[in-house]
């Protein structure tokens, strides 16, 4: 079991030692997903054999060498694998991805070994993990309730132990959500820090960010430092402020500037007492490690411009997805092939015109500036990733068209919390810094200016070490 619980750093450190192999590694992960998976249904595409002869070749001085992983089934293609993005259009077609798409095999050339593809919403368009095509992933923490999304099966798979590292991706809090609802770290990069070459240039218009969930702040950083070189022809490339981000997470950050927001961005709701207690528990540990902390935040954001032009650009956007499949498998996509909320999304987007999706992108970069002319006089914003311990599963997600507009309006309090961060290309970490008293883990959000995610994983280390919890694991899962 201390394999099992070892973070990736640790398990790749056994396997230069020698202390383990990486078909040792592979094994446990295997084991720990034929005995857990069956209640969660985190991991959708099981590829136990190829991962076998992979195991077999990995090069033992790389930096995450033999270390199991999950890719989650969007975006992140693997070659001759199936690939269906949550969508039964694809899965009926038995879609399998040409070839690996780049990041897939910088997490390859990193020493990862994949060893399944994890759930994922249909086109993963909400923040709950309950696609038709493939049934819900439930959170270990209760499995009544939603993991997150839409990376809630890589989420689900690395809070039970299954494996150490699930890769995820982001355009509206699709890391860091699934990170609160299920105890773990979720880093959301800058724009342009992870490159979505060659297959795709800036996908939803720089909405989407690719990294992953891990259990340890040091995992997270040290992603970073293997995937964040830039791919010729990179639309956008994100400025550095360090060479290692490992080494970054380590050095002092001086006091900091510090605002605190215990509000929702443009309005939607309140929070619960237990989304407060996780911003509070942030704010108290910041205090206590000598930074000021005053509550501040850019006033900007209780208008509701960030969720009317990111929600209309995720409209547009969905369209677009639907077509290239179109277009990539020659075969029609049918209405009654799509969910009801994806349905509605591609019906409010035929009023769309292409210069009104240019009038976006310029209402977009307005606030882009204000932002950051709020951030040259702080260096971190903190507030809730979540707005509510994890909802039961059914809330969040339409069974019927007449269900979307219950859905949707459940869905928009969390949505906000962590989306405006994806509009205008922010980086933002959620950690897990406080549990509710039945058990649930909350994320506490920490947001910085643009390029700075050595900033959140400096701060995020010493929030680690004062309240740590990587020891906490769901009761039925961690033995």
């Amino acid at each position: 079991m201390s394999l099992i619980w070892s973070d990736a750093t640790a398990q790749a450190e056994l396997v230069r030692s020698g202390q383990a192999t990486p078909g040792e590694l592979l094994e446990a992960a295997i084991t720990r997903i034929e005995a857990l998976d069956g209640g969660l249904n985190a991991v959708i595409h099981r590829r136990f054999e190829r991962a076998r002869v992979e195991a077999d070749a990995v090069d033992r001085d790389a930096p995450f060498a033999g270390v199991p992983m999950v890719l989650k089934d969007l975006i992140c293609e693997l070659e001759d694998e199936p690939f269906h993005e949550g969508m039964a259009y694809l899965r009926d077609l038995d879609y399998r991805a040409p070839a690996d798409q780049g990041l897939a095999r910088r997490f390859k050339q990193a020493g990862f070994v994949v060893v399944g593809k994890s759930n994922t919403p249909e086109l993963g368009g909400i923040p709950t993990t309950e696609p038709l095509s493939h049934g819900p992933t439930r959170n270990p923490w209760d499995r009544g309730r939603t993991p997150g999304g839409s990376s809630g099966g890589s989420a689900a798979a690395v809070a039970t132990g299954m494996v150490a590292v699930g890769h995820a991706n982001d355009a509206g809090g699709s890391i860091r959500n699934p990170a609160a609802r299920c105890g773990l770290v979720g880093l959301k990069p800058s724009r342009g820090r992870i490159s979505q070459g060659p297959l795709y240039g800036d996908v939803f218009g720089g909405v989407v960010a690719e990294l992953a969930v891990t259990r340890t702040v040091r995992d997270t950083a040290a992603l970073l430092d293997v995937l964040s070189a830039p791919f010729p022809g990179d639309p956008i490339v994100a400025p550095r402020q360090t060479d290692r981000y490992v080494e970054a997470m380590q050095a002092p950050t001086g006091a900091l500037r510090i605002g605190v927001w215990h509000g929702i961005p443009g309005g939607f709701g309140e929070l619960h007492p237990e989304a407060i207690a996780a911003v509070d528990a942030g704010a108290e540990l910041l205090s206590g490690l000598g930074h000021a902390v005053e509550e501040a935040h850019p006033h900007i954001l209780e208008r509701r411009l960030a969720a009317a032009v990111l929600g209309r650009i995720v409209m547009a956007s969905t369209v677009w997805a639907i077509r290239r499949w179109e277009k990539l498998t020659g075969v029609p996509c049918r209405p009654e092939q799509l969910e009801p909320i994806t349905r509605s999304y591609v019906q409010r987007a035929e009023s769309l015109s292409a210069a009104d999706l240019l009038d976006l992108f310029e209402q977009r970069d307005v606030l882009v500036r204000a932002l950051a002319a709020w951030f040259e006089q702080h260096d971190v914003l903190v507030l809730a990733t979540v707005a509510e311990p994890a909802p039961e599963l059914g809330v969040l997600q339409a069974y019927e068209d007449a269900d979307v507009g219950r859905a949707l309006q459940a869905n928009l309090p969390s949505l906000n919390l962590t989306s405006w961060v994806n509009l205008v290309g922010l980086p933002a970490i959620s950690l897990p810094l406080h549990w509710t008293a039945d058990g649930l883990p909350m994320g506490t959000q920490l947001v910085a200016p643009y390029g700075r995610e050595d900033r959140l994983l400096a701060l995020a280390a010493r929030l680690e070490q004062a309240r740590p919890w990587a020891h906490r694991h769901p009761d039925r899962f961690g033995g």
